[in-house]
C-alpha cells in the first residue's frame, strides 16, 4: 500500500496536488480527520492487492484539534502501510495573501474577527507539527500550477507515470464534430469503400474493407504523416501535464476510412504509450444493422 499525505497552507496548491494524485490513480479523501487515519490504512489493508493507492488531504480545519496528535498517530501509520509520505505546501505570505486577493476565496480560518492576514498567520503555527514531520516540503510561490504537478509527478509518482491517457476516436462528419477531441484529422479525401458495392455493408473492423484500405498507397501515406506529426506533439502537449488526449479521425460516415485509421493508430501507439483506448462513435451508437444504415451514405 502507497500512502501519501497532503498538507499546507491554504493556497499553496493542495487541491492541485490531490488532483494530480487522483488523475495518476490514486484514492484521494481531502480534508479527513487525522484520528481516523489508522483506522482507513487498517481498513484499506483488508483489500490491499499490492497495488492500493491513497492520498488524504489534511488541512488547518482539522476537526477536534487532532493536529497536536498528529506525530503520534503518523508513528503509527506509519508502521502499517509499506510506503508512508508526507508532502508539506506552502508559500510566502505575501504569494498566499496575492492568491486570495485575485481569487476572492474566503480563507477557511479568517471570520468577522479573524482578517485575511491574521488568519494566513494562525495557520502556520496550527499546521507546525505536520510541517516538522514531512517529507517532503515544497515551497510553490514560484510555481505555476502545471510547474507543481510537474513537481508532484516527479517525486511523489515517479517519471513512470507521466503519459497521458491517449484515446482515438473515429467519427462521420455528416453526424458532426467530436465536442471533446484534441486534435481532428479528416480522411474524407482517402479511397472509399462505400463505393465498392461488395464491401458496402463491412466496417473498418472487418477483414475485407482492412485489406483493401490497407493495399490503397495514399491510406497508409496518411496513417504515417498522423502517427509522425502525433510522435513529434504528443510529448509537447505531455509536458503541459495534460491526462486525457483525443485523436479524432473522420471520414463521411464514420464506417469504414476512420475507423481502420483509428484502429490503425491504436496498435502503433501501444507500443510506446501505457494507456490507449480506441472508439468508433458512429458503430457505437448503432442500434439497426450496419447494412441499413450504410446504405443511406
Amino acid at each position: 500500500m502507497q500512502f501519501v499525505v497532503v498538507s499546507g497552507r491554504s493556497g499553496s496548491g493542495k487541491s492541485t496536488a490531490l488532483q494530480l494524485l487522483e488523475d495518476c490513480g490514486y484514492t484521494c479523501i481531502d480534508n479527513l480527520p487525522v484520528s481516523l487515519l489508522p483506522a482507513l490504512i487498517t481498513q484499506m489493508k483488508s483489500v490491499d492487492n499490492g497495488k492500493l493507492f491513497l492520498a488524504v488531504g489534511i488541512d488547518a480545519r482539522n476537526i477536534g484539534g487532532d493536529l497536536s496528535r498528529y506525530p503520534s498517530i503518523i508513528q503509527a501509520c506509519q508502521l502499517e502501510a509499506s510506503q508512508f509520505t508526507t508532502i508539506f505546501l506552502d508559500a510566502s505570505n505575501t504569494v498566499l495573501l496575492k492568491r486570495f486577493s485575485e481569487t476572492r476565496r474566503k480563507h477557511p480560518l479568517s471570520n468577522d474577527k479573524t482578517g485575511l492576514q491574521q488568519a494566513i498567520d494562525s495557520e502556520r503555527a496550527i499546521l507546525e507539527p505536520v510541517a516538522a514531520l514531512a517529507d517532503i516540503t515544497l515551497d510553490t510561490s514560484t510555481l505555476t500550477l502545471h510547474e507543481l504537478r510537474s513537481v508532484i509527478r516527479k517525486k511523489v509518482v515517479g517519471e513512470d507515470s507521466k503519459s497521458a491517457a491517449l484515446s482515438f476516436e473515429s467519427f462521420g462528419f455528416k453526424y458532426g464534430m467530436p465536442v471533446d477531441a484534441d486534435f481532428v484529422f479528416d480522411v474524407r479525401c482517402l479511397p472509399n469503400p462505400f463505393w465498392k458495392p461488395e464491401l458496402r455493408g463491412f466496417t473498418g473492423l472487418e477483414e475485407p474493407v482492412q485489406t483493401f484500405l490497407s493495399e490503397q498507397p495514399e491510406v497508409m501515406a496518411m496513417a504515417d504523416d498522423i502517427a509522425a506529426y502525433l510522435s513529434k506533439w504528443l510529448p509537447s502537449f505531455q509536458a503541459n501535464n495534460r491526462s486525457y488526449l483525443t485523436v479524432a479521425i473522420g471520414c463521411t460516415g464514420g464506417m469504414h476510412r476512420s475507423v481502420f485509421l483509428a484502429e490503425h493508430l491504436t496498435k502503433v501507439f501501444k507500443n510506446t504509450y501505457g494507456n490507449v483506448q480506441v472508439r468508433h462513435r458512429q458503430l457505437a451508437g448503432q442500434a439497426q444493422p450496419i447494412a441499413h444504415l450504410v446504405a443511406k451514405q
